[in-house]
């Protein structure tokens, strides 16, 4: 069974990895406690749409911004000292969390600062352990790798959720954040007794916006690369903003509570597990732009039939839809980003992909919140997933006729 278990999933047959995708099991677990924690806290201190959006713009609004310049570094430093230096700072982090929440004068503006802080940290930790990658695993088991690590991303997005509802319900919110504060102790052990030999960086320094452009221009060249781009960024900005919809879905659609809420998170959660696993064991071959463009469409157009739907386990179902086509776009677009990069130009081809999967976060969210607010939650959400979806339909047509377009002689 181990063996079966080895040629389905070859990332698992390299023992560095192992000891960075078990760490990542517990720590995943906690990331995902608190943030169902913090949305719903800000939601219980305001009642308000849209200072919901405002919190995901705040913890969002550092990768839009500085995304592009966390690039450079990682594309100079060894990785793996930044992942252990944001792992710490993110642990402090937590700490700090549950302790203003224990002392009893927690209020909306301490989260959203913190918020703010959790960002400027995950600028950098984002791209910086999805550019590690490669030096973890062969690159023909690259695609099996990226799939395992979205496979217990979307098992902790079960898993985190439904501790949530029953430790909320109980002891509050500040349990929660402690957890996530110690999730990130094995992460951290894990790191030092990895190994490896860095790929030795022979490029010549030179000033950070001219490497900056050196990357854009590098993504503008590959064909995979720029389309990739474009469609995550109509999908993480008019799709991707759950952290705002399934809260308000619950609450004012649905009239659901915590329960209620922690119910959709794990669903969407399993529909995206199932899509992760399935993903991580076509480890053989190149991702196809079809699949990509597909499966944006596909959940562009889920988002939209959410409209009319009134009952929680009809609900839950499109959720775990939802969250199988999500993973598979997601997955998909971050295997072709890094199948298609160079190591020269990984940490700045990641951290584009950081800045269209994450950075473009606090545009939607003000966006949906917004528009929430103003129109209501479903018809909110269904002109969420038409904007989305109108956007693929373009690239696709886009990407066509480069395609068909001849290049000239140079």
């Amino acid at each position: 069974m181990i063996a079966k278990l080895k040629e389905t999933y070859p990332a698992l047959t390299h023992r560095n990895f192992r000891y960075f995708w078990f760490g990542q099991c517990i720590s995943l677990i906690g990331t995902w406690m608190q943030s169902t924690a913090q949305q719903w806290l800000v939601y219980s201190l305001t009642k308000s749409a849209l200072l919901l959006g405002l919190l995901g713009a705040a913890q969002f609004g550092p990768v839009m911004f500085l995304s592009l310049f966390a690039g450079v570094f990682i594309d100079r430093y060894p990785k793996k000292r930044l992942i252990i230096f944001t792992q710490i700072t993110l642990m402090i982090q937590a700490f700090v969390l549950a302790l203003l929440v224990w002392s009893g004068h927690v209020t909306y503006w301490h989260v959203l600062i913190l918020a703010v802080f959790l960002g400027l940290i995950n600028t950098l930790d984002t791209p910086t352990r999805q550019s590690f990658m490669p030096e973890l695993v062969a690159k023909k088991d690259l695609r099996s790798a990226i799939g395992l690590n979205s496979a217990i991303f979307n098992v902790a997005r079960m898993i985190g959720p439904a501790l949530s509802a029953v430790l909320m319900a109980k002891y509050g919110t500040g349990l929660l954040f402690f957890f996530n504060g110690i999730s990130f102790i094995p992460v951290i052990f894990g790191l030092y007794l990895i190994k490896t030999n860095p790929p030795e960086n022979k490029t010549v320094r030179k000033k950070v916006l001219v490497e900056i452009l050196e990357g854009l221009r590098y993504i503008r060249q590959s064909p995979p690369l720029r389309s990739t781009v474009l469609s995550m960024l109509a999908v993480g900005t008019f799709v991707m903003n759950f952290n705002v919809i399934i809260p308000l879905y619950a609450a004012e659609v649905l009239k659901q509570g915590v329960n209620g809420y922690a119910f959709l998170l794990s669903a969407t959660g399993a529909g995206s597990l199932v899509g992760a696993l399935m993903v991580a064991s076509w480890a053989k071959g190149n991702p196809k732009l079809r699949l990509l463009f597909g499966s944006g469409f596909i959940v562009s157009t889920l988002l939209m039939v959410l409209e009319p739907i009134h009952i929680l386990p009809l609900a839950a179902v499109t959720f775990a839809i939802i969250g199988f086509f999500t993973i598979v776009f997601a997955t998909t677009a971050n295997s072709t980003m890094q199948i298609n990069s160079s190591e020269q130009f990984r940490g700045r081809v990641m951290s584009v992909y950081s800045f269209a999967f994450l950075g473009t976060t606090p545009i939607g969210n003000l966006f949906a919140g917004s528009i929430i607010q103003k129109l209501g939650v479903g018809m909110g959400i269904l002109i969420c997933g038409a904007v989305s979806g109108l956007l693929i339909m373009l690239i696709v047509i886009n990407t066509l006729m480069k395609k068909h377009t001849p290049q000239p002689n140079v």
